[in-house]
């Protein structure tokens, strides 16, 4: 099974990191699938919802299901992938008006390279995705996203993310030792991990604060699901 990828920040080897979402574009992509492959008119395609004034395509989510089978083996509900391209939505709004920069292409390709490392070989990788109907270009693109989305909530929440001494020493004890002792490893010694388990717990408090931000948010916008298939 590969790991799913980290959207909040690092993606940490200490038990409690937290795996989130890709998908939502910067721009309504009615489909993104064939526009990569470099394919002629684009078809009409449905509505999942309308937020605002705006619209979440049925190619949206189907590409993000297809993402998730291929780095989750499988693919949330309907309802839940809509509720996270929502969120992708205010986050993207959010972040287009800081005017926060972009990631590089060195970012992407770093992103790319490491799922690729998560399957047997690159072959393999294509393989999968392939099947999944994605395309290489649609994966960059997804990947661009989550690094800007991810990059830009931890510029917004990370200040006020704050890890004390006490907090660092518990985790430690009721969580990180257990668990390397469950599984039969040496524990190291706290002075050694204290830095990547206060990490750790700056990424749970970001991801904490903006769940009950994007949940408030959400409350205070107009979102309508339509059933599937809907036309525009």
């Amino acid at each position: 099974m590969v790991c799913a990828i980290l959207i909040f920040g690092l993606a940490l080897s200490v038990p409690g990191g937290n795996p989130a979402y890709v998908g939502r574009q910067a721009q309504p992509n009615p489909s993104s699938a064939a526009a990569d492959a470099g394919q002629g008119a684009t078809p009409i395609d449905g509505i999942a919802a309308r937020i605002e004034e705006d619209i979440l395509t049925e190619s949206e989510v189907r590409e993000l299901a297809a993402f998730q089978t291929l780095v989750d083996g499988h693919a949330k509900q309907r309802s839940e992938i809509i509720e996270e391209l929502a969120n992708q939505w205010i986050v993207q709004g959010e972040a287009s008006a800081a005017k926060y920069p972009k990631p590089s292409r060195e970012d992407v390709d770093r992103s790319f390279a490491q799922l690729t490392k998560q399957f047997a070989s690159p072959e393999d990788f294509k393989n999968h995705y392939a099947q999944s109907g994605l395309t290489e270009a649609g994966i960059r693109r997804m990947l661009e996203q989550q690094i800007y989305l991810s990059r830009f909530l931890d510029y917004r929440f990370r200040p006020a993310a704050q890890v004390n001494d006490q907090q660092v020493q518990e985790y430690y004890n009721n969580e990180f030792a257990p668990q390397l002792k469950g599984r039969g490893e040496v524990v190291p010694a706290l002075e050694d991990v204290e830095d990547t388990i206060r990490e750790v717990l700056v990424q749970r408090a970001i991801n904490d604060r903006a769940t009950t931000w994007l949940d408030e948010t959400r409350d205070r916008l107009k979102i309508d699901v339509t059933s599937p298939g809907a036309n525009p």
